[in-house]
């Protein structure tokens, strides 16, 4: 078995830059996260990275999260401690501690929830996740998408709330609970999903994540030392294609039922002056319509970046006038699969649209 690698400081910047790019605009802005991670380093701590691979089969591994809208988080910091609560009750739950602990998704600042607690208790991270983004609901996970057991779960709140939910009939179930709860939460919770045996995250997690999101993130902050374009950069590092340049015109969202949702509007600059583009979210990013026209759909990734700086910009975060460009990002592999579209393509949110993408042809004529 090959030793696990301990993440650096250094490396917690770029987790934190590709992470909120891969977020697709949600996941929760790692600012405070990283903050409060980087703090916990200087204090001496050091998250070891294993990989799935490596992980024995009979393994038990945490998955940790925070839940809610987006723009709840704005207003509550990080709190390492609130990120270990549930977690300890998962392992009073089973019975025993976790051998490793893993993202729930990779997205924005959900990457370092485990992060967070692995410091703290001084567990490893496997460089996996269930999403290779971030999604809105554990619905839209692979973990799902492979039909394993939804639950147990905790969630737990910063006023000294708590819940074990021991059963669900189904992922749906389990997201409509969790759901009614966050909402009695004030739309933030500390979570820790079903625990996971090594073999499963073999089987259906999805691989490397973690380092794909400090590649990602090396790679623009690279580009910006280096007076580079960091948007090309992230567009080289993922395979990505640049969709619109331009600016922010109107945004009209709001919270409810625990999520964030709306559109944005933008208007065409240099090259795409003239053209109008729509973005619809929940949470994340969903579809991107072009004059009107769609041309990109979930799950491929659909991230906002600054246009100079290449820093992502979250749903919670846009505003009139900000120069803005529109990627796109492949999607994982298995969530182009007919079960995984039917998981995670528009009709799985509720929209009346099959999935389009701008890459591979044979994926964008896949159908739930």
């Amino acid at each position: 078995m090959r030793a696990p690698r301990t993440v650096t400081l250094e490396e917690l910047d770029f987790l934190g830059t590709g992470a909120w790019i891969l977020g697709t605009g949600g996941g929760g802005d790692p600012y405070h996260g990283l903050l409060a991670l980087k703090a916990l380093y200087d204090e001496g701590a050091r998250v070891p990275l294993i990989r799935a691979a490596d992980l024995d089969d009979g393994a038990m591994i945490g998955v940790v999260s925070q839940m809610g809208a987006p723009v709840v988080n704005l207003e509550r910091t990080a709190d390492p401690a609130m990120t270990i609560k549930p977690v300890r009750m998962m392992e009073a739950h089973v019975g025993r501690r976790f051998d490793a602990l893993m993202p729930s998704e990779i997205g924005g600042g959900n990457a370092l929830q485990p992060f967070l607690a692995a410091a703290k208790l001084g567990y490893p991270v496997v460089d996996a996740d269930t999403m290779g983004r971030a999604f809105p609901s554990v619905f839209h996970t692979s973990f799902a998408v492979g039909d394993l057991t939804p639950h147990p779960y905790a969630l737990a709140d910063i006023r000294d709330n708590e819940v074990m939910v021991t059963r669900c009939a189904d992922w749906l179930w389990s997201e409509q609970i969790a759901r009614k709860i966050l909402v009695e939460f004030g739309s933030r919770a500390f979570s820790c999903k079903a625990p996971r045996t090594g073999r499963e995250v073999k089987d259906w997690g999805i691989h490397g994540t973690v380092t794909q999101a400090i590649g990602l993130g090396r790679a623009v902050h690279l580009a910006r030392r280096g007076h580079a374009d960091p948007v090309a950069a992230v567009l080289a590092s993922e395979r990505g294609r640049a969709l619109f340049r331009g600016k922010i015109a109107d945004v009209a969202r709001r919270a409810t039922e625990g999520h964030l949702r709306g559109v944005a509007d933008c208007e065409g600059l240099d090259a795409d002056r003239g053209h109008r583009y729509r973005l619809e979210f929940q949470n994340e990013f969903l579809v991107g319509r072009r004059d009107g026209a769609v041309e990109v759909t979930t799950p491929d990734l659909i991230c906002v970046l600054d246009s100079v700086s290449g820093e992502a910009v979250g749903t919670e975060r846009l505003r009139y006038g900000q120069r803005i460009t529109v990627v796109a990002l492949p999607a994982p592999a298995l969530f182009l699969t007919a079960k995984g579209l039917a998981h995670t393509a528009p009709r799985a949110f509720g929209l009346d649209l099959d999935f389009v993408s701008p890459f591979a042809p044979a994926a964008a004529e896949a159908r739930p």
